[in-house]
């Protein structure tokens, strides 16, 4: 019986048909942003230069929803600055899988998101959870940056973006991509609850954003599991 070998000329192109599914809901999510953005009285350069530089989809559309409603550019600079505090703890859980050269750490560290760390970490092998950061942080960070383009230039054409449910796109690719370590680890299965009860706990009194941060203390249990 003939069986095939995965090689490291076969492997990208298993991570980019895997990861596409997410890269679209990624697409479609920034050209919600572009719309949202130049519909609500933006110049186009805002969201372009913001997306290319900022690179942070939540912390975007929470500056941008500052904006819009008459805060300041500080304002709006801290808002999303507080809700992307969450990477530091993402960066910490793929600091080796970037590299060890100064600019692979700079450049993975741009490309650190929710979805891009998930793939990464659903894989096992730490070759393959390499080149999964990479294809996945590359592709993703492409993609975003078209959308929000192609939805800045649209601007009012697309008419009022919450009525195709696109607040559901990413949560559903952020589940499926955590499914695997969920059933693999009890541990990890405690953690994630208790996260879950402090985020739906506080969802209804806490400013968006922050029970997403908060939901972190999950990995509190995590650790001391681990030391026991």
């Amino acid at each position: 019986m003939r069986t095939t070998e995965r090689t490291p000329r076969t492997l990208p192109l298993e991570l980019i048909r895997d990861a596409s599914l997410v890269w679209l809901a990624s697409g479609v999510v920034g050209v919600s942003f572009g719309a949202i953005s130049v519909a609500g009285g933006l110049p186009i350069w805002v969201p372009v230069v913001m997306s290319l530089l900022v690179y942070a989809g939540s912390a975007q559309f929470s500056a941008v929803g500052v904006l819009l409603s008459g805060g300041g550019p500080l304002a709006a600079a801290a808002t999303g600055l507080l809700l992307n505090t969450r990477t530091a703890a993402y960066s910490l859980a793929v600091a080796d899988t970037l590299g060890r050269g100064r600019l692979a750490r700079l450049l993975g560290a741009h490309l650190v998101t929710d979805e891009t760390v998930a793939f990464a970490l659903a894989q096992t092998d730490p070759v393959r959870r390499r080149t999964a950061f990479w294809v996945s942080g590359l592709g993703l960070f492409a993609v975003w940056n078209i959308g929000v383009l192609a939805g800045a230039l649209a601007g009012d054409a697309l008419g009022d973006t919450a009525r195709y449910g696109l607040d559901a796109a990413f949560p559903a690719v952020l589940v499926a991509l955590v499914l695997p370590a969920l059933r693999a680890d009890t541990a990890v299965r405690r953690s994630a609850a208790l996260g879950v009860c402090v985020a739906l706990l506080l969802t209804p009194v806490a400013p968006a954003g922050i029970p997403v941060l908060l939901a972190l203390a999950g990995l509190l249990a995590f650790g001391r599991r681990r030391s026991a």
